[in-house]
């Protein structure tokens, strides 16, 4: 994807830290996703879990849909090593769940897939890779599947203020991280991510990563979605969730 090397060299810099805060953005999403779940028929193919990441949203996933067979497409080598850690220490999700190397776009994906599930990952596409995720959608989604992603604010290219992610306590330190953001041009921004580790009231490590995010509305989706025959609806909003179905 064309979105690859830049998010590749962003998770470079991050995923030791991403790894330790990104669990706190599960309290709320985890239960939302479960729900956005609930009565899928999980007969008709794979769940496919893009930007799998370490894996907090695959153990979700295997949670609310017992027996579900699970592709966990992670590029990443960092993340997908410690997608991978968490996988092979739970019986269940050793027998279910099968790790792609590869992006989406690139995947050999069967035929048939019963759901995909993209969270906190979609504004790593830029909008042609977007619409050809949509073109893999119509192809390959069960006439009873249904994809869930989220695009949570902003949704325009706007100024986000410095604002606190998540603060973890391991051990003698504390992993701390705040976002901030930026228009990057018409259709996008940059994230400016500050990470922070302290022990005893003094910096260990700090340092500031930007990632390139692609943006847009959730009417924007809606139309993009209708060209492939796809229609969305909205899904819990307190994270964004929006669910694609035939």
């Amino acid at each position: 994807m064309a979105g690859e090397t830049a998010s590749a060299k962003f998770y470079d810099q991050t995923a030791e830290h991403v790894a330790v805060l990104i669990n706190a953005a599960w309290d709320g999403l985890g239960p939302a996703l479960s729900s956005a779940m609930t009565g899928l028929d999980t007969t008709t193919g794979p769940i496919v879990d893009v930007g799998a990441g370490t894996g907090a949203g695959t153990a979700v996933l295997a949670q609310a849909l017992p027996g579900a067979e699970i592709l966990a497409v992670e590029p990443h080598p960092a993340l997908r090593t410690a997608l991978l850690a968490r996988i092979a220490a739970n019986s269940d999700l050793t027998a279910r769940v099968t790790v792609l190397d590869t992006d989406v776009l690139s995947a050999a994906l069967p035929e048939r897939i019963a759901a995909l599930v993209a969270m906190n990952v979609i504004g790593h596409l830029p909008p042609p890779d977007r619409r050809t995720l949509w073109a893999v959608l119509a192809d390959k989604l069960a006439p009873s599947g249904r994809a869930v992603l989220n695009l949570y604010p902003p949704t325009k290219p706007e100024t986000v203020p410095a604002a606190p992610m998540a603060e973890v306590r391991v051990g003698r330190r504390h992993y701390l991280g705040t976002a901030a953001a930026e228009p990057a041009g018409v259709d996008a921004i940059t994230w400016r991510m500050t990470y922070q580790v302290r022990e005893d009231d003094q910096t260990v490590t700090e340092f500031t990563a930007a990632d390139h995010w692609y943006v847009f509305t959730p009417e924007q989706l809606v139309a993009e979605l209708a060209e492939h025959g796809l229609r969305c609806t909205a899904g819990d909003p307190t994270q964004g969730l929006q669910i694609i179905t035939r």
